[in-house]
């Protein structure tokens, strides 16, 4: 068990009504409160102090794990230098250094780097720069947009278009015009009890050349996917569906976007999931793991072609108009830094690759379980579908993720019916034992 906390979290408010709390039932939540006060490395803290551990990295987002002490000082001591600078017209030294660290990252030419402060900014940036650059080159017309079915972009107004997430996208109008969506990638009856990368489903790919044939390559500007799928519940890439994608851009001229808000920074074992699968798309978006969740921060990282292609007319006019006050925030770009220093010097992201099959085998341990229906997982993530109640969808899935954080002692994520699992990369073996261990008792609870 870990320590105890050296000092009593902060009290219970005494008043839950204010907040309106996002993505979650308000009421539902303020009856049965799930409150968390600190946390540190694997495990959150409630008020009264319990243990509890974290199965999800936060939001997949706390990669090297929680209050990290490098992560910490990089913050505190750049709060006493650097409060804010001006994002446009001026910039800080720690800015341009972070962006050169990303950039370093990325594979191939994607060597510019545009800063925000959350994945959903990152999205309707990218998909901006992208419209923008069919302009400037002379293709105005270039400006259909084509997501997913079951992808999840954000809740910008662009993310949500490129979406296909039905609840969050049915209650908030037309939405962006001129967007189309590919097919997803997931089917059970080819797929169940995958582990890593189905075999079937690379075909579905090739849906874009019909959605080109339908608008003409000419008006479209750019594919928008997740190297995974997450928030609709972990549907992993096929084998061979990226290359595809990129193949069928490439022929038409359309710019390929991996939004790696999620696969980012080590999820599946690589810097990015672009270099897991070998593919290089035109720009790559990010979020959360790049400061481990510690301050609010996102990007885009841009091929050269693509930002060379602004760099022209008079050198005093601004070459892109939009922006964030907040963009390179001094205390993001501290906590990335020192984020990034963490993931070399502790070698997280290979430390993910060499937990995969580890964390795999666990995840399939799980299947026969009451009402588990599928199992998918690949590099530290899980998805395991669950069985409605009837007239009761999500309900059992919803109830297994409150068990486990009252009851038993552990934090997983309800995506619909799906219980997600996606631990900081500091995981242990006998961690993620224990993670499985709680998770097939909770799903025999609710069963």
């Amino acid at each position: 068990m870990p320590s105890a906390p050296a000092q009593r979290a902060t009290a219970v408010p005494n008043d839950l009504e204010a907040y309106w709390i996002p993505f979650t039932p308000n009421r539902a939540f303020k009856a049965a409160p799930r409150l968390i006060a600190r946390a540190k490395d694997m495990h959150y803290y409630t008020p009264d102090g319990r243990a509890v551990l974290d199965g999800t990295a936060g939001m997949w987002c706390t990669n090297a794990g929680h209050n990290r002490d490098p992560i910490v000082a990089a913050i505190q001591a750049e709060a006493a230098e650097l409060d804010y600078a001006p994002a446009f017209q001026f910039a800080h030294p720690k800015a341009f250094e972070l962006a050169s660290r990303v950039a370093a990252l990325a594979p191939g030419d994607l060597d510019h780097v545009f800063f925000c402060n959350s994945g959903s900014e990152a999205v309707d940036t990218a998909l901006k720069i992208a419209l923008a650059y069919h302009n400037v080159r002379g293709e105005g017309a270039r400006t259909r947009l084509i997501g997913r079915e079951r992808g999840y972009h954000g809740v910008g107004f662009g993310g949500i278009s490129v979406g296909g997430m039905v609840n969050n996208r049915k209650l908030f109008g037309a939405l962006l015009a001129g967007v189309d969506h590919l097919p997803a990638t997931y089917s059970r009856e080819h797929q169940a009890f995958s582990k890593g990368e189905p075999e079937w489903g690379a075909h579905l790919a090739d849906e874009l050349e019909r959605i080109v044939t339908l608008h003409d390559a000419s008006t479209i500007a750019a594919v928008i996917v997740e190297p995974m799928a997450g928030s609709t519940g972990v549907l992993p890439a096929p084998k061979g569906y990226l290359p595809r994608l990129r193949a069928i851009c490439d022929k038409h001229g359309i710019l390929l976007i991996f939004d790696e808000v999620i696969t980012g920074y080590g999820r599946l074992g690589h810097a990015f999931a672009a270099e897991r699968y070998g593919v290089n798309p035109d720009m790559i978006t990010f979020a959360k793991g790049i400061t481990s969740g510690s301050v609010p921060m996102g990007g885009v990282i841009v091929r050269k072609g693509i930002y060379d292609a602004f760099m022209r007319g008079p050198m005093h006019v601004v070459e892109l108009f939009h922006g964030y006050t907040y963009s390179a925030h001094p205390l993001a770009c501290a906590a990335g830094l020192a984020t990034l220093d963490l993931y070399r010097e502790e070698g997280l992201f290979e430390r993910a690759r060499k937990l995969e099959p580890v964390w795999a085998e666990a995840a399939m341990s799980l299947k026969g379980l009451p009402n588990v229906l599928d199992i998918r997982c690949v590099g530290l993530t899980a998805g395991i579908d669950l069985a409605s109640r009837p007239g009761e969808v999500g309900k059992r899935a919803y109830d297994a993720m409150d068990k486990a954080f009252h009851e038993h002692d552990l934090v997983i994520r309800a995506a619909g019916e799906t219980l997600v699992l996606t631990p900081p990369l500091i995981v242990s073996e006998r961690e993620i034992e224990e993670m499985f261990a709680t998770t097939a008792r909770v799903i025999k609870a609710v069963a």
